[in-house]
């Protein structure tokens, strides 16, 4: 593996994992008052695009990290919507 490799799964995985605690804890209390629903849209979008970027690229770091960002995104943007 490569350094430039290695850097892409460290940074991926750390992006990644910065979203569960907002995700946890919107699961948890329901509560989705401080959440943007505009940011939350766009971003799940720009999340998906990069996504199809990194199968684009065969990129397994973008992949892998954007699959779960998209999971989890997609959540607290369900969330929003659902509980307003």
């Amino acid at each position: 593996m490569s350094t430039g490799e290695l850097l892409g799964y460290v940074g991926a995985t750390l992006t990644t994992l910065s979203f569960i605690p907002q995700a946890v804890m919107t699961i948890r209390t329901r509560d989705t008052r401080g959440i943007s629903l505009g940011m939350y849209s766009v971003f799940t979008v720009g999340v998906a695009c990069w996504l199809a970027y990194g199968i684009a690229l065969g990129s397994w770091p973008m992949i892998l990290s954007n699959i779960v960002t998209l999971v989890l995104s997609s959540t607290i943007l369900a969330m929003k919507l659902r509980y307003g």
